[in-house]
């Protein structure tokens, strides 16, 4: 039996000329089902969780850490003023591969408005930071503002005592952009005491990353101001160095040039570094999500085997007359696998196409769910008896710690090694059907017509 044969016998058993009723062709319908519809939770969790990562590792790396950190000695001359620490960021910006450099004060301490106080992380950087830091222009948004900011990068840090503050802190504290509030730092007296510092702000813009987690708590004031008011030897003094390219191979070598110009008793780290365990956390967790979405994938392809053990039952009669006119066992055994193949592709080409649109339209969607939970939930309240007005919302992705708005990105390769897998899976759940009905036995099988 010639291969084309086989192909035709399989396209007869998909698409046969007759109308009449089979139960097999259910089967094999609802397996292709089964496929598209496995399908699309997978594609759609894995471009949905694959965006949500590459958001949240941006913000981190542009944000936070940048591509390398370099931490100084809070005891060294570079640590000790503005200018020297600017004039060693300029030394550093000159080495092959470093694009731009950042230096910074990190400290923490007590933020209080009007009638609430909450911990703070102060950050001290250059006045110009928003506009020179793309990352700073690009990801940050403008929630409130004074006069004439519109956009991040319009965002300057003037010399004295202006602040530009993170959403969640604004809303804790009860802040508005052209606000007041206190900064309460330390200092040590010539006594070796620490007393408290209080530093009077005034709030020229409120931002945000999209991302809660990261911002929740920063505070930026600037560099000059930083070294007047922080507590310098427990504060950490850093330059933040940005590459080409923050996954780059390069970025070990960058960092061995850096060691070698900064002074002694500085460390530098790069971004994976610092932020590990938050990245392996999102990995393992994507990881998870797929191993069981691959799963119910599997499980759909079981389908193709029970829906091919009633088609080769409906065609032992045609397979009997087949072998009687010289079909050959492997020339049904193909006809098979290719029915059983074409049942998993046409289930991926439904269901791939489906996930990517439902990824597309994520928030959308999550909108739709999150409004039905809430009536649902107000609805169950009024039953009860309770006052709906004190029904909030309901979230499913709490925006303390997953992206507000989650970027698209879709993953080609790895689409493309789930369409392979589930080809191969279609073949093995195919392959003993199969192999049994190119066993079949034809004088057996024309005894009982």
């Amino acid at each position: 039996m010639k291969g084309s044969a086989s192909i035709l016998y399989a396209y007869r058993m998909l698409f046969p000329r007759t109308g009449k009723k089979s139960n097999a062709r259910r089967s094999l319908t609802g397996a292709f089902l089964c496929i598209a519809i496995s399908l699309v939770p997978l594609v759609m969790i894995l471009t949905v969780s694959n965006g949500m990562i590459k958001g949240m590792t941006s913000r981190m790396i542009g944000l936070s850490s940048s591509h390398l950190s370099v931490i100084l000695h809070p005891d060294i001359e570079e640590s000790q003023s503005p200018q020297n620490l600017v004039k060693l960021s300029e030394k550093m910006n000159e080495i092959d591969g470093v694009t731009k450099v950042f230096p910074e004060i990190q400290s923490i301490g007590l933020a209080a408005g009007k009638k609430i106080r909450t911990g703070a992380a102060i950050r001290a950087v250059e006045n110009d930071i928003f506009s020179k830091n793309t990352a700073f222009s690009s990801l940050f948004e403008i929630v409130e503002s004074v006069s004439g900011i519109k956009k991040a990068s319009d965002i300057r840090l003037e010399e004295g005592k202006n602040a530009v503050i993170g959403k969640k802190i604004a809303e804790s504290l009860e802040l508005h952009a052209g606000d007041e509030f206190r900064l309460i730092t330390t200092r040590i007296l010539p006594s070796n005491k620490i007393v408290p510092k209080i530093t009077k702000f005034r709030i020229s813009a409120i931002v945000s990353s999209g991302y809660q987690e990261l911002d929740a708590l920063w505070v930026f004031i600037p560099l000059n101001t930083g070294f007047s008011i922080l507590p310098l030897r427990s504060s950490q003094t850093m330059i933040g160095i940005e590459t080409e390219d923050a996954f780059s191979i390069e970025l070990d070598k960058i960092s061995s040039k850096i060691e070698n110009l900064a002074p002694a008793f500085t460390r530098v780290y790069r971004w994976d570094e610092i932020n590990a365990s938050q990245y392996e956390n999102f990995s393992s967790t994507q990881i998870m999500l797929l191993f069981i979405m691959l799963l119910i994938v599997l499980v759909a392809s079981v389908n193709i085997s029970s829906a091919l053990v009633m088609l080769v039952m409906e065609r032992k009669k045609e397979i009997a007359i087949l072998k009687s006119l010289g079909a050959s066992p492997s020339g049904i055994t193909f006809s098979f696998l290719i029915t059983g193949m074409s049942t998993g592709f046409m289930g991926i080409l439904a269901g791939i196409p489906a996930g990517l649109l439902c990824a597309v339209n994520f928030d959308l969607i999550l909108g739709w769910i999150e409004n039905i939970l809430t009536f649902v939930k107000k609805a169950a309240f009024l039953v009860t008896g309770h006052d709906i007005s004190e029904v909030s919302r309901l979230h499913i992705l709490d925006p303390a710690f997953y992206l507000q708005n989650i970027p698209l990105s879709i993953p080609l390769g790895q689409i493309t090694i789930i369409a392979c897998g589930t080809l191969v899976l279609s073949l093995l759940a195919s392959a003993i059907p199969a192999i049994k009905a190119g066993q079949e036995k034809p004088i057996e099988s024309l005894k009982k017509i």
